[in-house]
């Protein structure tokens, strides 16, 4: 691969646009979640579900990372994806980005839908000039593009993509990017991106201000109800917000017994992921000032475990909610 595929020239006024090359945008796949639970799976999909990484990757930097112009960017991989999936495809002298290839050749090899993937562009360019959300459907309406295309596409692949299958990973997907946006609170309020929905926010009378962390030091983020950590009504709008994620990842539950073998596996492992995600969250009393901290593998065994159980034994009693 050369520097040259990894620069496209924009359809409009014919400026450059450098494209992150491919082993940058996936120097990071060794340590995050989708692609170490793929190696759980079958060969004979992993360079599909790397082929989808990649993609979702590689949209996600453009839209957080990219120093030019991310709106800009974002339109010259979706014109580039477009272009790769059309009857005619590409010219000779178009210049395709490697990991929009890779994806191209899986949605024509497996006749995958290809609409998830521009969500994900989509969603990377709400990211530019929406920082709030007013309602907590709004918000979800968010992840319908950030996360659920993800949880499609993987269903698509192994040919599991039934209705009812796919409203629950819809469910699963949202769920989990709530968590993710649970545990960087304050993080997100540094540089100014709120994910608590604003109504709820005035309900619990919590301002965007008071989600940044104070100056002063706060060093004592691993204890329970630590002294001067965040207030008392932040905290409880963080349990509120984690209860509703809770919920989601339990109505989702049902697709892991839907499924079979690694792929049960690997999906069950992202449940009880979130799952004992929130409970760390609980541990440190939605402290929205705390470091996040790592769920207690005690935590994640126990809630694999029940899944699991629940998925060969066909045992269909309420899931547990909360960390014990």
């Amino acid at each position: 691969m050369t520097a040259a595929a990894m620069r496209a020239v924009s359809p409009e006024g014919g400026a450059k646009i450098d494209l992150p090359p491919d082993y940058l945008v996936l120097g990071r796949a060794g340590s995050e979640n989708f692609p170490v639970a793929s190696r759980l799976l079958p060969a004979d999909v992993r360079s599909d579900l790397m082929a989808l990484y990649g993609w979702a990757r590689l949209v996600d930097q453009l839209g957080d990372d990219y120093a030019g112009d991310r709106l800009a960017a974002l339109d010259e991989v979706e014109r580039q994806l477009r272009l790769e999936l059309s009857r005619h495809g590409p010219q000779a002298d178009d210049e395709i980005h490697p990991l929009v290839s890779a994806i191209a050749e899986a949605v024509r090899r497996l006749s995958l839908p290809s609409e998830p993937l521009f969500d994900l562009v989509q969603a990377n360019r709400q990211d530019q000039s929406v920082s709030r959300y007013e309602t907590f459907v709004d918000l979800v309406g968010y992840c319908k593009l950030s996360a659920n295309p993800v949880g499609r596409t993987v269903l698509a692949i192994f040919g599991f993509a039934t209705p009812e299958r796919i409203a629950w990973s819809d469910s699963i997907c949202t769920a989990l990017q709530l968590v993710e946006h649970w545990q960087d609170v304050a993080e997100d309020a540094i540089v100014g991106r709120v994910y608590l929905p604003m109504e709820d926010m005035r309900r619990f009378g919590v301002t965007a201000e008071e989600l940044v962390p104070p100056a002063a030091d706060y060093v004592d983020r691993g204890r329970r109800g630590a002294p001067g950590g965040a207030s008392v009504p932040s905290r409880a709008l963080l349990a509120f917000e984690a209860a509703r994620a809770r919920r989601m990842l339990d109505e989702g539950s049902p697709l892991v017994a839907s499924l079979e073998g690694r792929l049960r596996f690997a999906v069950a492992s992202f449940v009880a992921g979130g799952h004992a995600a929130l409970d760390a969250l609980a541990a440190l009393d939605y402290d929205v000032y705390a470091d996040p901290s790592r769920p207690a593998p005690l935590r994640f065994t126990s809630h694999l475990g029940r899944l699991l159980r629940r998925a060969y034994l066909g045992n269909t009693a309420t899931s547990g909610v909360g960390a014990s």
